[in-house]
C-alpha cells in the first residue's frame, strides 16, 4: 500500500466524572484522531492519546503534534508499505516520541487490515470475542463517596478495581474498599508518587492482599523498584518506565517487578507491543493492557489487542459510559456481565462520528 495522506482532527471529550491521580486532575480528555489514507482511498484510524501536560510521561499533545507533522509524516508519505511492521523501521530516524509514532503506526495497522478485509483482531490471532475488563478509580478524598463510586462499578459488573493512590491517601481508602468488597480484585496505582523513604508505608499494603501495586517509584527507575520488591509481599507492576522490550529485559535482570502494564501508545505502537507480549510470556511476567482514557478509536484497538492469547488479567478498558457522554465513534461499548465485546468489523471494527470530528 502507498500512504497518500495523514490528517489529524482535534477532539475535546468532557469526562462524566473528573479523574484525579497523584499528579493532577482531568475534567476533559483532549486527543487527536489520525486518519491515514492510501492510494485506493482506504482510511485507517489511530489516536494520539498524549495528555496536555508532561506529568504522566514526557510526551504531550503539543510535542507529538509537532513531531508528527514535522518528522513522522515526511518519512511515510508516498512510501510503499508491504506490512505495518516496517513502519517502526521507517521511523527509526525519530528518537523517542513513542506516542506520536504509535498514533500513526496503529492507523496504518487499521488501514492494512481493511485492505485485507479482515478484523484487526484476526491479525492478532484473537482468542476471545468478549473480555473481562477492569475499572480505574481516581482519588476521592471523601471515603463515603469513594465507596459509593466503587459500589456503582461493582454493581455494573466490574470485578477488578484499581485505585489511584498517593502519600497520605493509600492504606485507609484501600482498606475501606477491601472491607466493603472483599471478593473483588483490588489493586493500587501510585503513578510514581513514592520513594524508598516511604517503604514502611508501602509495606502496610501487604496486609490488604492486593493484586499488585503499580509504579510506586519514579518513571525512569528500575533499581529502587528491585529493592522494594525484596522488601514487600505485594506484587509490583511497572507502567510508565516501560517503553520497549529492552526495558522488560532490564526488569527481569534486576527483579524490579512481577507484572507489566502494557500501553500500546507508550511503547510506540503495535509492533513493539507484540514483542513485549511475547517476551513477558516467555519470561513468566504477567502482562496486561492499560488505558489512557482513550476515545472509542483507542478503546476498540485495545479490546482487539487484548483479545489475543496471553492476556488473562482484566485490563483498564472500561465501557464507553465510564468516561464520556459523547464519543468519537458511532458504536458504544456496553458492559455485560463484567465483559466488553471485541469489535468484529474490518480493521479496528468501528466507524467515526464525523459530526463530532467536524469533518
Amino acid at each position: 500500500m502507498k500512504i497518500k495522506s495523514i490528517r489529524s482532527y482535534l477532539v475535546n471529550l468532557p469526562l462524566i466524572t473528573p479523574f484525579k491521580t497523584s499528579y493532577g486532575e482531568l475534567h476533559e480528555k483532549k486527543c487527536d484522531i489520525i486518519i491515514v489514507t492510501d492510494e485506493l482511498g482506504n482510511e485507517g484510524y489511530g489516536e494520539l492519546v498524549a495528555f496536555e501536560t508532561p506529568d504522566y510521561v514526557s510526551e504531550t499533545l503539543d510535542t507529538e503534534r509537532l513531531i508528527i507533522s514535522k518528522d513522522i509524516i515526511p518519512l511515510l508519505i508516498n512510501k510503499k508499505i508491504k506490512h505495518p511492521e516496517v513502519v517502526t523501521e521507517l521511523l527509526k530516524p525519530v528518537k523517542g516520541h513513542w506516542m506520536g509514532k504509535s498514533a500513526v503506526e496503529t492507523a496504518i495497522w487499521d488501514l492494512y487490515a481493511k485492505r485485507q478485509h479482515v478484523s484487526l483482531s484476526e491479525l492478532f490471532h484473537s482468542q476471545s470475542k468478549h473480555l473481562v475488563v477492569g475499572v480505574s478509580v481516581g482519588i476521592q478524598e471523601d471515603l463515603d463517596l469513594l465507596l459509593e463510586q466503587v459500589g456503582n462499578y461493582v454493581e455494573a459488573g466490574y470485578d477488578r478495581v484499581k485505585l489511584k493512590i498517593k502519600p497520605g491517601y493509600d492504606y485507609e481508602p484501600l482498606r475501606v474498599i477491601k472491607e466493603a468488597y472483599p471478593n473483588i480484585m483490588l489493586m493500587a496505582d501510585a503513578n510514581s508518587a513514592y520513594t524508598l523513604k516511604d517503604i514502611n508505608q508501602l509495606k502496610k499494603l501487604d496486609t490488604l492482599n492486593l493484586m499488585m501495586v503499580e509504579q510506586p517509584f519514579s518513571t525512569d527507575d528500575f533499581l529502587d523498584h528491585a529493592i522494594l520488591a525484596k522488601e514487600i509481599e505485594t506484587p509490583i507492576c511497572l507502567d510508565e518506565n516501560i517503553r520497549s522490550v529492552e526495558d522488560c529485559k532490564l526488569v527481569v535482570a534486576l527483579g524490579s517487578a512481577h507484572a507489566i502494564n502494557l500501553k500500546i501508545p507508550r511503547v510506540g505502537g503495535i509492533t513493539e507491543a507484540q514483542k513485549i507480549v511475547a517476551y513477558c510470556l516467555d519470561q513468566g511476567l504477567l502482562v496486561w493492557l492499560g488505558g489512557m482514557l482513550e476515545s472509542g478509536v483507542g478503546r476498540a484497538l485495545n479490546l482487539q489487542f487484548a483479545s489475543q492469547a496471553g492476556f488473562g488479567f482484566p485490563g483498564d478498558i472500561s465501557a464507553t459510559s465510564r468516561y464520556f457522554h459523547q464519543d468519537v465513534i458511532n458504536e458504544e461499548f456496553i458492559l455485560h456481565n463484567g465483559c466488553l465485546p471485541v469489535p468484529q468489523g474490518i480493521g479496528i471494527g468501528v466507524t467515526l462520528n464525523k459530526e463530532v470530528l467536524g469533518i
